[in-house]
């Protein structure tokens, strides 16, 4: 009794506080973890049943390891791991290293309703659907009306097909991923370095510490705590790629398959062929399993070298 009173206190306390959190903590619950006991199907040969879905599970015969067998026996299957590998570990590197440095120089604009604009400017891609990016990139790369192309012709070089050459690829993936996600990226560290203490600054300033000290010995030190909880985030991810970049942006074109294949692409067309939903399920329980473990592991890592920076 004595227990639930003092946790009675404690609520109303923070009720301000749980109150804001609340809606996000029902947004997992429905969307995250009531759905968990579904991965049960990645283990069964999933059939539908008109008794409903608790049903189809039921009904559904146990296969074991099978639809994980999909993943890893085709002839695709080292190009998706490396392909989804390789460009998230760009992205976290180059994402993260550009973020900061963006939200270090819009700290350091003195006139912060311009700081604003440029923020908000940055910012204002991520809400961008991929379906529309794909055609604002369409527009840049089409053969006979792309820009690109147009302005290729005007100084007299042939147009390039750059959706049959994939070797272009994997830098326009990664171009677009970056001009997408780095404005959002930055709001997270520009709070960092909102939130340090100005009078760092000002010793900094009467010790006679120029601009780019101030951030080395100063800005960059503070925020690092933050830049490694989100590394170690992102590297949780690393095995699941966006979707809407790798399917829309190249336009499903076959001929890049080799470079915008990744295992998300690869399991909804696979999805699309087969209906086999257990085998959607399979990989998607690989990736989190293995996102699980990754963050898991590099936490580790971090906390043997500085215990303070660890996420737990």
């Amino acid at each position: 009794m004595e227990g639930l009173m003092r946790w009675l206190k404690m609520v109303g306390r923070n009720k301000a506080l749980l109150l804001m959190v609340l809606p996000g903590a029902v947004w997992f619950l429905l969307f995250c973890y009531l759905p968990m006991p579904g991965a049960i199907i990645a283990f069964k040969d999933y059939k539908f049943s008109t008794d409903g879905f608790l049903a189809s599970i039921i009904e559904s015969d146990w296969i074991g390891l099978k639809n994980f067998e999909y993943l890893f026996k085709t002839e695709d299957s080292w190009i998706i791991v490396r392909n989804t590998l390789l460009y998230n570990a760009v992205f976290i590197v180059l994402g993260t290293t550009l973020s900061v440095i963006v939200a270090i120089i819009i700290s350091q604009i003195a006139n912060k309703k311009m700081a604003k604009i440029y923020q908000t400017g940055m910012f204002l891609p991520h809400f961008l659907s991929w379906v529309i990016v794909s055609y604002f990139v369409f527009s840049f790369l089409s053969v006979d009306k792309g820009v690109l192309n147009q302005f290729l012709t005007f100084i007299g070089v042939d147009p390039v097909f750059w959706y049959s050459e994939k070797e272009y690829w994997p830098y326009i993936l990664v171009f677009v991923n970056l001009w997408k996600g780095v404005g959002y990226g930055s709001v997270i560290y520009l709070a960092a370095i909102v939130g340090i203490d100005k009078s760092y600054f000002e010793a900094a300033m009467i010790d006679g510490a120029s601009k780019w000290q101030q951030i080395r010995k100063i800005t960059i030190p503070m925020i690092t705590p933050i830049i490694v909880i989100m590394f170690i985030l992102a590297v949780g991810g690393i095995f699941r790629a966006d979707f809407g970049l790798f399917y829309q942006v190249p336009r499903d074109t076959g001929a890049l398959y080799p470079v915008t294949n990744v295992i998300d692409t690869f399991v909804y067309r696979g999805l699309k062929v087969t209906g086999n939903i257990g085998m959607s399920t399979a990989a998607g329980l690989y990736q989190a399993v293995v996102g699980f473990v990754l963050v898991i592991v590099t936490n580790f890592i971090v906390r043997k070298i500085n215990k303070e920076q660890a996420l737990f």
